[in-house]
């Protein structure tokens, strides 16, 4: 019979879950998703894994939003401190190039996954997602009132920047010719060019 291993709390188990559910959806999909063999990543009986996946719809709408929840929060420690628009704008861009290359697993699964959700999973997800679609929201209209760049439309401006952003998740190889370093700043004067910065 195969038990929880000395010296391994439920928490150590829900980390183990859900670092191989990440892996797995990534590879194969949700619907592929066989709880059967994610029990046996991580060296659970099918039984005990439902005390940590007890409904598997519910599990990845849960993912997928702690995926966002931290992506807010690790957001809102990055721009703590910072006033100026144009300073908030290049430490954005840092931020969610480090951050979306790092975790290039989570970001495929909450932007490919959307569709497995249940219509009020999904509201909650696009409702984290135009929380951080705001704050960027924020950056660009506070720039354009500080006369530090000229944008026809705020909105689609800022969605534009962020699809210039995010697909980088889907290319970007540490072992690429670019180091992480010459890309955000290659990515910072884009941003400035898109924003008509003076």
């Amino acid at each position: 019979m195969m038990g929880r291993p000395a010296g391994v709390n439920g928490a150590d188990t829900r980390r183990a879950v859900r670092k191989a559910a990440i892996e797995r959806i990534w590879r194969h999909g949700y619907e592929a998703m066989n709880l059967r063999d994610l029990a046996a990543d991580v060296g659970l009986r099918l039984g005990s894994l439902y005390n940590h996946v007890p409904q598997k719809q519910e599990f990845l709408a849960e993912l997928i939003e702690e995926i966002m929840l931290e992506l807010l929060q690790d957001f809102a420690q990055r721009m703590e401190g910072l006033d100026d628009p144009r300073e908030r704008l290049l430490a954005f861009v840092r931020f969610h190039i480090e951050w979306h290359t790092a975790r290039r697993q989570e970001t495929f699964i909450g932007n490919m996954e959307l569709r497995s959700l249940t219509p009020e999973q999904y509201d909650r997800v696009i409702g984290l997602r135009k929380d951080y679609e705001a704050q960027v929201r924020a950056i660009v209209t506070d720039g354009r009132k500080a006369g530090q760049w000229d944008v026809d439309d705020v909105r689609i401006t800022t969605l534009a920047l962020l699809s210039l952003l995010t697909g980088i998740s889907t290319w970007y190889r540490e072992d690429g010719r670019l180091s992480q370093e010459k890309l955000i700043r290659i990515y910072q004067r884009l941003a400035l060019r898109v924003l008509g910065a003076k």
